[in-house]
C-alpha cells in the first residue's frame, strides 16, 4: 500500500498519526515476510493485503475504542504481533505486554521491537492459562486484546483473569459473531464481566468487515479461572 493511501485510510478511521510511521511499517512488512520464509507467521504475503487484513485490522481498534493514556495493555496469544504492534506504533504511550506460545515468534518479536526501537513493550513466551495466575500479571491490566485466537467463551477464560476491575477486553472477530456472543453468556456471568458493545467496522480500501466485540470486567475473576492449559478451549465455560 502506497503511503498516501495508508495515511488515507488512518483518516478515514479518524487515527492521528506522525509522519513517519509509514516507515516503521514497511519495516514491518519486510522483516515479516523475511523470516516468514522460515517460521510461519502468515498465510498472507502480499503487501496490499498484508496492509488491509493485518495493519488496518489491527489499529482499527484505535479508531472506535478510546484506550486512555498510558495505559497497561496485554496481547493474548499475538503470533506475529497482531494487533499490538500496530497499534503500538500509533500510541507508543501504550504500555504493551505480548503473550504467545511459540517460542520461535517470541524470538522473532523480540527482534522487530528492537529494529522498530519500541520502548515499554516486552514479548513473553507462555500460555495464558499459566501466566495469568501468577501474581505480577494477575488483574494487573487496563486493557487486553486479542485477534483471531478463539471463541469468545474460551477467549474469555484466557484474557479477563488479567484485567483489572473495570479494564476491557477488545476481541477483533469475524463478520458473524452473534451466536459466539449468545453461546458465552455462561462464561461472562463466572468470569465477572459482560459484553457492553460490539461494533461492525469496514476495513478501508476493501470490502472486508469485522466485528469489534467489548467485555467489561465487573469484578474479581475467581481463583480457578483460567483452569489448566486446554481446557478453556476443549471445554468451554
Amino acid at each position: 500500500m502506497k503511503k498516501e493511501n495508508f495515511f488515507d485510510a488512518l483518516d478515514i478511521m479518524n487515527i492521528s498519526h506522525r509522519n513517519d510511521i509509514y516507515e516503521k511499517f514497511e519495516i514491518y512488512t519486510d522483516y515479516m515476510l523475511e523470516y516468514n520464509k522460515n517460521i510461519n507467521l502468515t498465510a498472507i504475503t502480499d503487501k496490499q493485503d498484508i496492509y488491509i487484513k493485518h495493519y488496518l485490522d489491527s489499529i482499527s481498534i484505535l479508531g472506535y475504542f478510546d484506550i486512555q493514556p498510558n495505559s497497561k495493555s496485554i496481547d493474548i496469544g499475538t503470533g506475529a504481533g497482531f494487533p499490538s504492534i500496530p497499534v503500538k506504533l500509533l500510541r507508543e504511550d501504550i504500555d504493551m505486554t505480548l503473550v504467545d506460545s511459540l517460542n520461535k515468534r517470541i524470538i522473532f518479536l523480540q527482534n522487530l521491537i528492537e529494529k522498530l526501537n519500541l520502548k515499554n513493550i516486552i514479548p513473553i513466551h507462555s500460555r495464558a492459562e499459566e501466566l495469568a495466575h501468577k501474581k505480577e500479571f494477575r488483574q494487573s491490566y487496563d486493557i487486553c486484546m486479542s485477534r483471531a485466537v478463539a471463541n469468545m467463551s474460551t477467549l474469555a477464560e484466557y484474557c479477563t483473569p488479567f484485567l483489572k476491575k473495570g479494564g476491557h477486553l477488545l476481541c477483533l472477530k469475524g463478520q458473524n459473531v452473534d451466536d459466539e456472543l449468545k453461546n458465552c453468556q455462561n462464561a461472562m456471568k463466572k468470569l465477572k464481566c459482560k459484553i457492553v458493545d460490539k461494533k461492525e467496522v469496514q476495513l478501508p480500501f476493501s470490502d472486508l468487515h469485522h466485528n469489534i466485540v467489548v467485555v467489561e470486567k465487573l469484578g474479581d475473576t475467581p481463583d480457578i479461572y483460567p483452569r489448566k492449559s486446554g481446557t478453556p478451549s476443549k471445554n468451554p465455560l
